[in-house]
């Protein structure tokens, strides 16, 4: 059973158009060439061994397996299942303008570019130089760039992007303390963000002037889901 069939056996993945994007868009396009560890540091960080021989079958492999995998800097491409449990609950569709916040290897962004179509577009932004340049050069496979599908921006992602708001969704891939009142302001009325919070992954729908009070009669601003029982590596932020 190949990992696909598998996340839709075990109830990870349901909407058509998701399990398309994920059966498109191959998770091996977007390790390194071999999981392993040069020697050195850059920018405080791990450095990835992206080189070497013989590990292209290695890699198919471990790219099957339902495990976050490392890609040096001391980020890893997030477990599939994972993903996929944060892709159905963000609901993308065609034509959504989205932002894609610790973008990484950039699998997911070429996932959302694969899902959101021409119409659409996903901005990845990524703070690592390093990382920003191997999720481009991999989501520069399916020529996601080249159609304008997808635009990559090294900048920290706990601001958002504030150049592009608002969105129609916002995915994070990294965990933070909790949810920056720069992605609130910057998704749409009816927008929802999908995030890890320590160790759960919210979900905020941001609602229409009066649809909902809290108990002291307030309007609430945001729906708010939390799932609890995940791991992430943890949001990365400018000094």
């Amino acid at each position: 059973m190949d990992l696909v069939d598998f996340l839709i056996k075990d109830g990870w993945l349901k909407t058509p158009r998701i399990i398309d994007a994920f059966r498109k868009i191959k998770r091996k396009d977007f390790m390194p060439a071999r999981i392993g560890y040069a020697e050195g540091v850059a920018g405080g960080f791990a450095r990835p061994a992206y080189g070497g021989t013989g590990g292209t079958e290695e890699i198919k492999s471990l790219a099957e397996i339902d495990e976050a995998m490392p890609i040096g800097y001391s980020q890893t491409i997030s477990q599939p299942a994972v993903v996929a449990f944060m892709m159905e609950r963000l609901k993308p569709v065609p034509g959504d303008k989205i932002l894609d916040i610790g973008s990484g290897s950039g699998w997911t962004t070429a996932l959302l570019a694969q899902i959101i179509g021409p119409k659409g577009k996903v901005f990845a932004i990524e703070l690592i130089p390093e990382l920003k340049e191997f999720g481009e050069k991999n989501v520069g496979k399916y020529n996601f760039i080249k159609k304008g599908i997808a635009e990559f921006i090294c900048a920290d992602g706990s601001k958002g992007y504030k150049r592009e708001a608002p969105y129609d969704k916002i995915l994070v891939s990294a965990a933070g303390k909790k949810i920056p009142a720069e992605w609130k302001k910057q998704v749409k009325t009816r927008g929802r963000i999908v995030a890890p919070v320590q160790s759960s992954i919210l979900v905020l729908t941001k609602k229409s002037p009066s649809f909902a009070k809290d108990a002291t009669g307030k309007e609430k601003e945001f729906e708010e889901k939390e799932y609890p029982g995940f791991a992430f590596v943890p949001l990365i932020q400018q000094k």
